[in-house]
Formats: structure tokens, sequence, C-alpha cells
């Protein structure tokens, strides 16, 4: 699948992920196409795990949605707008929202995380929305990066730093996950 990590230190936020795709045992490295799991929509950058047929949709979905629902800058913003992307996904995207049949909700499918000058922020698929304080990670490669993070968290200078321990771990570790190292990295606001 994937290793997806945010990050916050000191006055900065980082997002990065590997770059490798998979279809079940094949590996479509980077060296065959640019695998870019990290997108940016206004001033906010995603990087979701799960499906490759996720990343062109929710891009789209994004890019239809006008600037007065796009709002990303609290985690009740967030769980606002995906709710409303959700309905969007659905019915122009034809997101098929069946996993189970005891599931309390609809499910959208897909894990996400944002980061933005705001803060950070994860999204799962009954659109739960998590505010994260230090780090996070995603992805079948999530365990050993939230290891390497918690490891280095302290005597790593930036979340950059941080970041790039987490998406190596991953790396190492994780079969479904390789470089390069896509990392993209923000100014909080005060």
């Amino acid at each position: 699948m994937t290793t997806v990590v945010v990050v916050r230190k000191g006055a900065q936020v980082a997002i990065g992920a590997d770059s490798l795709v998979t279809f079940g045992d094949t590996r479509l490295s980077h060296g065959y196409e640019a695998n870019d799991k990290l997108f940016k929509v206004g001033d906010t950058w995603f990087g979701l795990a799960g499906t490759v047929a996720h990343f062109p949709v929710l891009r789209r979905a994004l890019q239809t949605l006008t600037e007065g629902e796009l709002k990303l800058h609290s985690r009740d913003e967030v769980f606002d707008t995906f709710l409303k992307l959700h309905a969007k996904l659905k019915d122009n995207f034809f997101l098929n929202t069946k996993e189970e049949d005891a599931d309390p909700y609809e499910s959208s499918q897909f894990s996400v995380l944002l980061a933005n000058a705001s803060g950070l922020y994860g999204v799962y698929s009954y659109r739960e929305v998590f505010a994260f304080d230090r780090f996070w990670a995603i992805g079948s490669g999530r365990n050993f990066a939230l290891g390497a993070m918690h490891a280095t968290f302290e005597r790593s200078r930036t979340a950059r730093e941080v970041a790039v321990a987490g998406l190596n771990a991953g790396c190492e570790f994780d079969k479904s996950s390789a470089g390069p190292l896509r990392l993209q990295t923000l100014k909080l606001k005060d």
C-alpha cells in the first residue's frame, strides 16, 4: 500500500509519502511512472492510503468544491468539508460505500492525512477526523513510521527530519513502500 506521514514540530509542519504503487504482488516503482501520493488543493497538502483509484478521484472531487465549501483549517471544518465531499463522491464519482452490513455509516473507503498552516489532520473512512499535535502515519508502513517518529521526535530539530525518519523506516521494513520520498513543509500560523 504505502507510507504517508504528517509531523508538527516547532513552527513547522511536514507531510510526506513514499512513491511505490502496488497491484497485489506487482510493484510499479518510480522508474516506470512518477508516483506522487501527495497533492495540493488550495493551501492544503493531502496524502492518501488505499486503492490507487482514490488519488485522481479525491483530487478532482476536492476541486469541484466551492471556496465556501472547501474549508480545512480546523477539525470541524475538515469534517464539514468531507461530509459535503462524500455526497459528491457517491453522485459524481460512483463511490461504492459498502464495507460491512453492520457498519454504522456509509464508508468513504479511504484514509487521508492533511497538512496546512493551521496544523495536521487525519480523515478515516467514516469521516472520523483527528487533529494531531505531534505526528501520525497511515498506510501499510504506518507502524514502522510511527515507531521511528516516536524514537526521533524529541532529538530532531525539525518536522522534516522526523518525517524523513518515519518514511525511511516505512520504506525499509514495509514491502509495499519504497522511495524516492516526497516531502512538503509549511510554516504554521501563529
